[in-house]
C-alpha cells in the first residue's frame, strides 16, 4: 500500500495538480463563505460542496465538466431542502434517503455526468444529517452551496484549468455492463437499508455514517468481488485514519489555525491518493471528518470508536447486499473488460499499421489512450482475484499471468505506435500479414476459437518486432483465459 502511493507514476504531474487545485478551490470557497458572514456550519457546508464539485466532476472534456458543474446545484439544493424539511420526521427522512441512494447509483448508467450528479445528491443529504440541518437554516446553506460551487468553478475553469492543455480523456463505448447499474441500485438500496436500521440501533445521532460507508463502498465498483475488496479497504483506511486522528486531531482540540493547516493536508491527501489507493484516500477522509468534528467541538475518543462501529455496520450491509441481492459475479465484468481491451489492442494495431502504410488520417494515439483506460478497468475488476486474502492460489496465479500478458500487449503497442510516429519509418509488406494474425488472435480469444498460432522469431525491423511480440503475448493469453470449467479464472 505504501509502495503504491509513493512510487505510483504521475504523468504530467496530473495528480499533483489535481490535489493542489483542490486545496486552492476549497480554501477560496471557505474564505468566500466567511466573508459572506456565514456561520461555522455554513462554512463547513460550503467547503464540502466545493470538495465534491472538484472531486466528482469527471467528464472527458472541459465543456462537459462545466455543464456538469452548473447542474450540481439543481440536484443538490432540492435534496438539501428535503433533508432539512424532514429533519423531525425520521421515517419519511429515512425513506427519502434510501430513494436518493438508489437513484444516485442508478444514475451511473448515464456516464460520468450521471455519476457526478448522483454522488452530489447523496452527499448533500448526508451533509444535512452531519450538520443537523433544519428548515430555518436553509437560506444560509443554499447560499453556501451556490457560492462554493461558483468559487470552485472559478478556480477550475478560470484560474487553473490545466485540462485545456491535455487531450480529452477517452470514454470507452458503453456495453452490456450498463445494465449492471439497475442491479447495483437495488443492492445499494438494500445495503443502505440494513446500514440505516442497524446504524440507528448503534447510535441515534451518528447512524448516517453507516449509510455513508455502504454508499462509498458501492461507488466505482461493478461486481461482487470488487465490492468486497472495496469494503475491506474502506474499513482498513478508517481504522488507520482513526489511529492517526487520536495522534493528531484529538490533541488539536479544534484550534482554528492548526486545524485549518491539517484540513488542507487532508484535502490534498484525498485528491492525491484517490487514483492509486482507496485505503489511503479513506485514511485522509477519516482524518478530515475528525478535524471537522473538532471544529464543531464534539470530537472525542468515544466518537472515533463510534465511527469505527458505524463503518463496520455499513461494510456489513454492503457485503450482505452483494452476496444475496441480485449478485453480479466477478466473471461477468472481468470477461467483458478483458474482451474490450483485446478488441482495442487490435484497433490500435490497425491504426498504427495504416499510419506506417502512409494513411495520413490514421491516428493510433486516441486508441492507445482508450487501451490504457480499459486496462485500468481490467485491473480493478481482477483485483479481488489477486488480493492477498484470496484463498484460491490457482486463480490468483492465472489472474496475475493475464495482467502481465496484457501489460506486455500494451508495451508492444506503445512501441509500435512510437515507430509509426517516425516520419522516416517505411511500410513493410509483412506488416499487413502480421496485423491479420493479430486480428485472428484477438478473434480467437474473444470468440472462443480453439487454435491460436504463435509467431515466428521476430525480425530486426522495429515495427515487425513489436507486432511479433504482440502476437506472442496474445498466443500466451489463450491458456489462462481458457481455464478448465472446474477452475475458471473468474468465478467468484
Amino acid at each position: 500500500m505504501l509502495k503504491r502511493v509513493f512510487t505510483a507514476p504521475d504523468p504530467g504531474r496530473v495528480r499533483l495538480r489535481f490535489a493542489a487545485r483542490a486545496v486552492l478551490g476549497i480554501g477560496l470557497a471557505v474564505v468566500v463563505c466567511g466573508l459572506a458572514g456565514h456561520s461555522l456550519a455554513g462554512a463547513v457546508t460550503g467547503g464540502l460542496a466545493a470538495l465534491l464539485t472538484l472531486f466528482t466532476v469527471a467528464d472527458p472534456t472541459v465543456r462537459g465538466q462545466a455543464v456538469t458543474t452548473a447542474l450540481l446545484p439543481a440536484v443538490g439544493l432540492p435534496v438539501l431542502a428535503a433533508a432539512a424539511e424532514l429533519h423531525d420526521m425520521p421515517v419519511a427522512r429515512d425513506l427519502v434517503f434510501l430513494a436518493v441512494v438508489g437513484a444516485g447509483v442508478y444514475a451511473r448508467r448515464w456516464g460520468p455526468r450521471g455519476h457526478s450528479l448522483g454522488v452530489f445528491a447523496f452527499m448533500t443529504f448526508f451533509v444535512a444529517q452531519f450538520l443537523h440541518a433544519t428548515p430555518g437554516r436553509l437560506p444560509e446553506l443554499y447560499a453556501a452551496v451556490l457560492l462554493s460551487v461558483l468559487s470552485a468553478a472559478a478556480v477550475r475553469f478560470g484560474l487553473w484549468c490545466y485540462e485545456r492543455r491535455l487531450p480529452p480523456a477517452p470514454v470507452p463505448a458503453g456495453t452490456g455492463l450498463a445494465r449492471v447499474t439497475t442491479r447495483q441500485a437495488v443492492q445499494a438500496t438494500a445495503g443502505a437499508g440494513f446500514a440505516l436500521v442497524v446504524g440507528q440501533l448503534v447510535s441515534g445521532q451518528r447512524w448516517y455514517w453507516a449509510v455513508g460507508a455502504t454508499w462509498w463502498i458501492f461507488v466505482n465498483t461493478a461486481s461482487r468481488g470488487e465490492t468486497l475488496v472495496r469494503g475491506f479497504r474502506r474499513v482498513l483506511g478508517t481504522v488507520i485514519g482513526i489511529a492517526l486522528g487520536l495522534l493528531v486531531a484529538v490533541p488539536v482540540h479544534g484550534a482554528p489555525v492548526p486545524t485549518a493547516v491539517l484540513v488542507a493536508v487532508a484535502v490534498f491527501g484525498i485528491f492525491y491518493t484517490a487514483a492509486v489507493s482507496y485505503t489511503w484516500m479513506m485514511l485522509w477522509v477519516t482524518l478530515l471528518a475528525e478535524l471537522l468534528y473538532g471544529l464543531l467541538g464534539v470530537l472525542s475518543p468515544g466518537l472515533l470508536a463510534l465511527r469505527f462501529a458505524e463503518t463496520g455496520v455499513g461494510a456489513v450491509g454492503a457485503v450482505l447486499a452483494v452476496l444475496f441481492v441480485l449478485p453480479v459475479t466477478t466473471h461477468l465484468t472481468t470477461d467483458a473488460w478483458i474482451q474490450r481491451a483485446l478488441r482495442c489492442v487490435h484497433a490500435c494495431t490497425a491504426e498504427a499499421a495504416a499510419r506506417l502504410a502512409g494513411a495520413v488520417t490514421a491516428d493510433p494515439a486516441p486508441r492507445v489512450a482508450e487501451l490504457e483506460q480499459l486496462l485500468g478497468r481490467v485491473r480493478l475488476s481482477v483485483a479481488p482475484l489477486v488480493h492477498p486474502l484470496n484463498p484460491m492460489p490457482g486463480r490468483k496465479r492465472r489472474a496475475r499471468l493475464v495482467l502481465a500478458l496484457l501489460d506486455d500487449c500494451a508495451r508492444e503497442i506503445h512501441g509500435l505506435v512510437a515507430v509509426a510516429a517516425d516520419p522516416e519509418a517505411s511500410h513493410d509488406a509483412r506488416l499487413a500479414a502480421a496485423c491479420w494474425r493479430v486480428e485472428a488472435a484477438v478473434a480467437a480469444l474473444t470468440k472462443g476459437s480453439e487454435h491460436i498460432t504463435g509467431p515466428a522469431e521476430p525480425p530486426t525491423e522495429p515495427a515487425l518486432a513489436h507486432l511479433h511480440g504482440l502476437e506472442r503475448a496474445l498466443a500466451e493469453l489463450a491458456e489462462p483465459l481458457r481455464a478448465p470449467s472446474g477452475s475458471p479464472l473468474v468465478g467468484a
